[in-house]
């Protein structure tokens, strides 16, 4: 039987993600002003990541402790809320809509490695959340996937598949649960 081997890991082909004066730089600048406890506005932390490449909307709102990868990686639209320790493991596009809500804790994962292979090779995937979706507390949204206008992907759930306009998913694996209905 096959083992995995580490040694010869190579995912040059896959991942590149930008020259590594620009990485260590945001490593330092996004731990000081965006992954900090530090009371920093979010009309400056938007600035900041508009400086490294972001493309950022009006009215965004960005909590506390907040880990984003790559921010040229990174489109968020008007007046979304990305909550306090959110993590954005971007290092392919993640695109979020308006009127988003990211939930304390969640995460977006772009990228997962291949089990069946030896060499364990990354796989990437972008992300998209259109407009008025909402990721819940501590919720995973994994590589490749998309929530369409107004879905909801529940607290504490693994998104394993695209969720449609309206739908609601919950559980591990997250499954369709109900439509949302706007009522007010």
């Amino acid at each position: 039987m096959k083992k995995v081997n580490l040694q010869g890991f190579d995912n040059s082909s896959y991942y590149n993600p930008g020259p590594l004066v620009r990485r260590v730089l945001w490593y330092f600048v996004g731990r000081i002003f965006v992954n900090t406890y530090l009371p920093i506005p979010s009309a400056f932390k938007c600035f900041i990541l508009r400086a490294f490449g972001a493309n950022i909307g009006n009215g965004v709102v960005i909590k506390p402790k907040v880990n984003i990868k790559y921010p040229w990686f990174l489109e968020v639209s008007d007046y979304t809320w990305i909550g306090e320790k959110v993590w954005i493991d971007n290092f392919v596009m993640v695109k979020i809509g308006s009127n988003c809500c990211l939930s304390q804790e969640c995460m977006l994962l772009t990228g997962n490695h291949d089990y069946k292979s030896s060499g364990f090779e990354l796989m990437p995937g972008g992300i998209t959340l259109e407009e008025g979706a909402w990721v819940g507390a501590k919720s995973v949204v994994t590589p490749g996937r998309k929530i369409d206008s107004h879905g909801i992907l529940t607290v504490g759930s693994i998104l394993t598949k695209d969720i449609d306009a309206y739908e609601i998913w919950q559980g591990n694996p997250a499954a369709f649960v109900r439509t949302r209905k706007i009522v007010k």
